[in-house]
């Protein structure tokens, strides 16, 4: 038990009921359509019975039946904080800290009544224990948030405790989480170690919903160890550096994965194959395509791979969504005034016939530097960081970004935003390699003509192309696209090979 460190638990708070009857009572008396303000009386009250004197077994039973009233009130609250821009406003921040709050004092209640438990009676708290401090972190998770430190080593403290304790692998029913079976304390830790290895933050709101699902089901096919599995097949990873820290001796440090990895292979080749999501338990969030390069990602990620991304320090200036990065590769604003009109699409066209390429887009050191909007971040080895006060503006991940980098323009995606300790916002930041032409779609319908013109960007590497739309534009696969001021007129689209949220990327072949 001298892994587990609590906080102090709160005075001076007078539960609201004494027993079994008089919680139903209360709880029957909760305005179930006021979701915050129930929530925040289930809080309330759990911290109660924390710092109370009654039984630990009748607080046990207590906490059961104030669970079993908040897992529909978080389901309510959490559209309100999942993915939204960050940093959260006011509002978002107050519902995602009450839901984190219940889940880490339901959490703590469980584990503080661990001491004066005989062995035996044991097995639910902990495990109960340990699926709270899971909801903790992926609410997180959901709202793009740093998991602290403090979080972490309570679940490592629960791995510990169980561990010793002989109850890992005890599996007992939930009847708050019935589609999940019979569960283990290992298991509702492995799930939540195995997100938090997989960098959930770069997931969209729909991949980390599928990612989330497919570590629920996955869970109980994992194990702890001290010591690595030395089998040639083995998989393993190393929690250590979740720890923040030297490990203490007696806790375990390997998680092996290879179950999991195999799973993973699996799935992969029946969507090659056809089979649907759905009929896979992956769920409807994400197409078959889609999963797919989840998948690969998770696999990669397991792996230990690392996604590759831009290098260098000190400050860069970010200019965000198409509009801007077109401005910024062309020297020119796509819908302004002053942007291309009929004289030099013409000359464009001139360029096209003779060079076969419109000499003015392939150069990028040739744009004449214009004014962006761009918004000041710092860059440290691919990642970059925005300091808390810097600027108003909110932003979600991935997103589409252009910088004038080493003295050209370079086009790029911003992933992985997260909100860290002091409100500071950081990611991850890649370029696109290869030659990025910078055009437009061309307008096929006569009333469009007064319409803006949207931004497109042509990818060369080697002999791939690539063509990155806005999200808002409903391209289809198999289906050409006119395009304007590239070197290249027609595209057909043949693969989704990257979404964000403002831009799709699609493998193309020309004609």
């Amino acid at each position: 038990m001298h892994w587990l460190v609590l906080p102090d638990p709160r005075k001076n708070i007078t539960p609201a009921f004494q027993d079994v009857p008089g919680a139903r009572h209360w709880l029957a008396q909760q305005p179930q359509a006021q979701p915050l303000q129930t929530l925040a009386a289930l809080c309330l009250q759990v911290e109660a019975l924390d710092s109370g004197t009654l039984s630990h077994s009748l607080v046990i039973d207590l906490l059961a039946l104030l669970r079993t009233a908040a897992v529909p009130l978080q389901e309510n609250i959490e559209p309100r904080f999942v993915r939204k821009p960050l940093p959260l406003s006011d509002e978002e921040r107050r519902i995602f800290e009450l839901a984190v709050r219940f889940w880490l004092r339901l959490a703590i209640a469980y584990l503080r009544r661990l001491p004066e438990l005989p062995p035996d009676a044991r097995n639910l708290p902990l495990n109960r224990a340990a699926c709270a401090l899971r909801m903790a972190a992926y609410c997180h998770f959901q709202a793009a948030y740093e998991c602290p430190l403090s979080l972490d080593r309570l679940l490592f403290g629960v791995l510990a405790t169980a561990q010793a304790d002989g109850l890992l692998e005890q599996a007992i029913a939930d009847p708050d989480f019935r589609h999940l079976g019979e569960s283990t304390t290992g298991g509702h830790l492995a799930w939540a170690f195995l997100l938090r290895l997989i960098d959930p933050y770069r997931l969209t709101s729909s991949q980390l919903t599928v990612t989330n699902r497919a570590m629920s089901r996955w869970r109980e096919l994992t194990s702890f160890s001290m010591i690595p599995d030395t089998d040639s097949r083995a998989q393993n990873l190393d929690l250590s550096p979740l720890y923040g820290g030297q490990l203490p001796p007696g806790m375990p440090r390997w998680l092996a994965i290879r179950s999991v990895v195999r799973k993973i292979r699996q799935r992969l080749d029946a969507l090659r194959q056809g089979e649907s999501p759905e009929s896979l338990k992956l769920g409807r969030e994400l197409s078959a395509a889609a999963c797919i390069r989840l998948l690969e990602e998770i696999s990669g990620s397991l792996e230990a791979h690392e996604r590759d991304v831009a290098p260098g320090r000190g400050e860069i200036a970010l200019a965000f969504g198409g509009e801007h990065a077109y401005a910024l590769l062309r020297g020119e604003y796509l819908n302004s005034p002053e942007s291309l009109d009929a004289n030099s699409a013409s000359l464009a066209h001139q360029r096209m016939a003779l060079f076969g390429f419109d000499r003015v887009s392939q150069v990028a050191t040739a744009v004449k530097r214009i004014e962006v909007p761009s918004e000041t971040w710092t860059m440290i080895d691919g990642m970059v960081i925005r300091a808390a006060g810097q600027q108003v503006s909110r932003r979600i991940s991935p997103c589409l970004v252009a910088a004038n980098v080493e003295g050209s323009p370079r086009l790029g995606v911003l992933f992985g935003l997260q909100v860290t300790a002091g409100d500071v916002l950081t990611g991850g930041l890649y370029w696109y390699d290869g030659v990025v032409e910078a055009g437009w779609l061309k307008r096929t319908d006569p009333l469009d003509r007064g319409a803006p013109r949207t931004p497109v960007f042509l990818i060369r590497e080697g002999d791939e192309l690539s063509l990155i739309l806005p999200a808002s534009v409903g391209a289809r696969l198999g289906v050409g696209i006119a395009i304007d001021g590239t070197s290249l007129e027609h595209l057909q689209p043949r693969e989704v090979l990257e979404r964000g949220v403002d831009f799709v990327r699609y493998a193309c072949r020309s004609g």
